[in-house]
């Protein structure tokens, strides 16, 4: 599978933000922050980071937030929505690979990654980079499609739940693009991580089993 490059995500953007905005992955980014934990005081990374809309839940809380993304239009996007809410100082954007981060050993007490790590050619290389980044003690939290999901799994769940216009596309969207890439059972991650070097694995099925959160403890 060849490597992604940042310009086939650069008109996406528009796209991506507005799907960060919907009720279905506004509610998802809502649990996984709570499945994270408390963000008090603490470094917190997030791996391709979009429009920052994820790391903007935590702007009061967090010592400093830090996103990465391939993308140098979405890095502007977010620098923008922070400027927007005057909290610039918090932050820092930077173009990066998520397979090479540009950080040293043990930098962040929490490092995120929403939608990420299953379009990555080799997820396991970004899954071992938000390893080696993260602090002893501190928490790897992902977000990423279950085996369950697929193109007629989305639109039943779209149904289920009254959704229709950009809500149902842009949840299409994404099943589409998993049964392209990686899809994942709790147990796959778990045995990747732990061999990555996590302590304890804990996973939260949302979407109605269409996708996971999964925790890894250092």
């Amino acid at each position: 599978m060849r490597k992604m490059q940042g310009e086939e995500f650069d008109s996406l953007v528009s796209f991506f933000d507005d799907m960060a905005r919907t009720k279905w992955l506004g509610a998802v980014h809502d649990e996984l922050k709570q499945a994270s934990g408390s963000w008090e005081e603490k470094s917190v990374l997030d791996v391709g980071c979009g429009t920052g809309r994820l790391l903007l839940r935590g702007v009061e809380e967090a010592s400093m937030l830090t996103g990465v993304d391939l993308s140098s239009e979405m890095i502007k996007a977010s620098k923008q929505n922070f400027f927007f809410l005057n909290r610039s100082n918090k932050s820092h954007f930077s173009e990066g690979d998520a397979c090479n981060l540009a950080f040293e050993d043990d930098s962040f007490d929490l490092s995120l990654s929403t939608c990420v790590m299953f379009l990555l050619p080799e997820p396991e290389a970004g899954m071992k980079e938000m390893i080696r980044v993260t602090k002893k003690g501190g928490k790897v939290v992902m977000l990423n499609p279950s085996l369950q999901m697929d193109q007629m799994a989305a639109f039943s769940y779209a149904k289920k739940h009254n959704m229709s216009g950009f809500e149902q596309t842009s949840l299409l969207k994404w099943s589409n693009v998993s049964t392209k890439r990686h899809r994942y059972s709790p147990d796959q991650l778990s045995e990747k991580l732990k061999g990555l070097g996590a302590k304890e694995t804990k996973h939260v099925e949302v979407l109605d089993g269409l996708a996971i959160i999964t925790v890894a403890s250092l």
